[in-house]
C-alpha cells in the first residue's frame, strides 16, 4: 500500500527501525516554538498526504517526549482521513514542569497508517444481554 506525500522540507516521514509499527514524522518550523508547561502548540510537519481510501493515518505521541519531557498530544491519537489534503499539523501539549523547545527538524511525533471499517448505524429500541452488560470504569476490581 502507498500514500503519496508532498513534503515541503524534504524529508520522508520513515519508519526508524525493521519493527517499526510508526514512522517519525518532523517539525517544519521557521524558528523555533517554545510550548511552557501547561501549554499546547499546534507544530507544522509541511506534510501532505494522498492517503487511499479506506485507510487513515493515526498520529501519536513519541515515547521518549512523553517519558523525557512530559509531550504528548492534545487529542490522544489524531486521525488524519483520507480526504483530507492539507497540511498535518501535530497538535502538542507541554504536561511537563519545564518549557519545552521545539526545532525545526525536530522528530515531534509518529504516523501509523490503519485500515478501517465504515459501519452502519441501526436504532434500537433494546439491545442482546451480556455477562458484563453495562458495568464499566474498573467494575472487575483491580
Amino acid at each position: 500500500m502507498k500514500i503519496r506525500i508532498k513534503t515541503l522540507s524534504g524529508v520522508m516521514p520513515k519508519y526508524e527501525t525493521e519493527g517499526s509499527a510508526g514512522m517519525d514524522i518532523r517539525a517544519f518550523l521557521e524558528e523555533p516554538v517554545t510550548i511552557e508547561p501547561g501549554g499546547r502548540a499546534l507544530i507544522p510537519t509541511g506534510l501532505f498526504m494522498e492517503i487511499p481510501e479506506g485507510y487513515e493515518v493515526q498520529i501519536r505521541a513519541r515515547s521518549g517526549l512523553a517519558v523525557k519531557h512530559g509531550i504528548g498530544l492534545t487529542n490522544g491519537i489524531g486521525t488524519i482521513d483520507s480526504d483530507y489534503r492539507g497540511e498535518v499539523k501535530v497538535a502538542l501539549i507541554n504536561w511537563g514542569e519545564e518549557p519545552f523547545v521545539v526545532n525545526d527538524g525536530d522528530r515531534i511525533a509518529q504516523m501509523v497508517v490503519a485500515a478501517y471499517v465504515k459501519a452502519q448505524t441501526e436504532e434500537a429500541e433494546e439491545l442482546s444481554e451480556t455477562g458484563r452488560g453495562a458495568g464499566g470504569f474498573g467494575h472487575t476490581g483491580v
